[in-house]
């Protein structure tokens, strides 16, 4: 089974890139059974389902107007199909729902948890606490889901850069948002402390990137970031085979800023 994640940074804006895509993996015989996006920046019904069912796709989603909004598209059914941290954690969650980041189910067996965290802004901000508070209630939603699901996929857009090299140029990155210290932490607590793997790490040694500014031409420059991530189970984890990224997508016209990321779980 092949699971991606993508931020298309608006659906509409890159419904042409997401269906040629899809298609052009189709017509390479490796096919992605589970597509996982973020910032579809669109209400539920306004989201463009008519062009991915036709593809073959269900589809599922958790959207608002302009910002946010979360997708999980399907060759196979989804099960138990929640959006959300509250219908795990209830009441404790308070406001952390408002912001449609959430969105969950279950494909032949593993339960896929898919994530738009925040950015935060900058260090220091309401923006930034309200990251590191999300990052806790992800903690706890990981630590109360695993009894129940031993094989657990979480992906998405972490806007975390977990180490050094995943950054082309981590000079200051203590003073910048996304590598601080504190977001660093709060990663480990929420994934790695839980006995997460990172399955890009479990091939892959290189620094590679997922997203890259619009701007100063960071792209061609290649002066990018890996904040887009697959986090697997101890359980899952020795079920997956590899786990790549896929550059291409970011060379077209008007691309999103961030490109997929697929990994295949033997399942």
């Amino acid at each position: 089974m092949n699971v991606a994640t993508w931020n298309v940074n608006s659906i509409r804006t890159r419904l042409d890139h997401l269906v040629r895509w899809l298609e052009n993996n189709r017509l390479e015989n490796n096919p992605v059974d589970v597509l996982c996006l973020q910032e579809t920046k669109v209400t539920d019904a306004e989201f463009p389902r008519a062009a991915i069912e036709a593809l073959g796709y269900q589809v599922y989603i958790s959207g608002q107007k302009s910002y946010n909004g979360v997708a999980l598209l399907s060759r196979a059914p989804v099960e138990t199909v929640t959006a959300g941290f509250a219908p795990l954690l209830g009441d404790t969650v308070a406001d952390l729902d408002e912001q449609k980041r959430v969105i969950s189910g279950v494909v032949s067996g593993v339960y896929i948890l898919n994530l738009y965290v925040p950015n935060g802004s900058e260090i220091g901000s309401d923006k930034y606490q309200y990251k590191l508070r999300w990052l806790a209630t992800l903690r706890d939603y990981l630590k109360n889901l695993l009894p129940q699901q031993p094989h657990i996929l979480v992906c998405g857009d972490f806007n975390i850069a977990p180490e050094d090299r995943d950054i082309h140029d981590p000079t200051g990155r203590e003073t910048r948002v996304m590598a601080s210290d504190a977001e660093r932490l709060a990663l480990q607590h929420a994934i790695f402390d839980l006995g997460f793997v990172d399955a890009f790490r479990q091939f892959s040694q290189a620094s590679e990137f997922t997203w890259w500014d619009y701007r100063a031409a960071a792209f061609r420059r290649n002066m990018g970031w890996r904040i887009d991530h697959h986090y697997l189970s101890p359980q899952l984890s020795p079920k997956a085979k590899r786990c790549t990224i896929d550059k291409a997508p970011r060379g077209w016209e008007k691309p999103s800023d961030h490109v997929p990321v697929i990994v295949e779980l033997e399942v």
